[in-house]
Order: structure tokens, then C-alpha cells, then sequence
């Protein structure tokens, strides 16, 4: 963009450069593709991680003491962590009081009881 004053004028006019305009313009459409893809991806295959079809597709959830048991691809998402954990027994799926397993599709705590 370029400003241009001259002496007898008293406004400002304002020359647009029309190429880099267009530009910029058709950047923001495909960064608009690009958003929407991604959120549409995110979307279908969220539905697929939460669902299981054997028992060994579950795992304990992230933590020490997990109260839940989620799928392997969920676990994935957990990335590495460092934490010090008691040796105190105090969730579901502690000390071997249950286990995780696929019920009607979806990851549950089995009780070992």
C-alpha cells in the first residue's frame, strides 16, 4: 500500500496494490479450507477412537491411579509423562481389583470381585 500527499491536495489517497489484494484474499480461502478439513477430520475420527471390538483394544486411563479404561488409540494421545505415583491401592483398577474390557463396543472396568 502506498500513501501519497501532495502539497495542494488536503486528503490522503491511498493506491491499493490490486496483485498482492488478491493474493492475500485467495491465502485466506484456503486457510479456511484447511481449518474446516482439519476440524471435519477431527471430528469423523474421534468417533472411531472411543469404540473398541475385542478386550485388548482397552486400556487403563492416563495417570497413576486410573478410574477408567479408554482405547489403545486414546493412550497414544497421553505422550509421555513423568510422575511419581504412591503405591497405595485407591482406583477400581488397582492392585488387580479390576481390569479393562470392551462392553458393547465402548471401553469399560471389568471387577475382578
Amino acid at each position: 500500500m502506498k500513501i501519497i500527499r501532495k502539497k495542494e491536495i488536503n486528503k490522503i489517497k491511498i493506491i491499493h496494490n490490486k496483485k498482492l489484494f488478491w493474493i492475500i484474499i485467495l491465502l485466506l480461502i484456503i486457510l479456511g479450507f484447511l481449518i474446516y478439513f482439519m476440524v471435519h477430520n477431527n471430528k469423523t475420527s474421534s468417533v472411531n477412537k472411543s469404540e473398541c471390538s475385542v478386550d485388548a483394544d482397552c486400556l487403563p486411563a492416563c495417570g497413576c491411579h486410573p478410574n477408567s479404561c479408554i482405547t489403545k488409540l486414546e493412550r497414544f494421545e497421553c505422550g509421555p509423562q513423568i510422575t511419581f505415583c504412591t503405591q497405595v491401592c485407591s482406583g477400581p483398577l488397582d492392585c488387580g481389583a479390576g481390569s479393562c474390557g470392551c462392553i458393547n463396543n465402548k471401553c469399560e472396568i471389568i471387577s475382578n470381585k
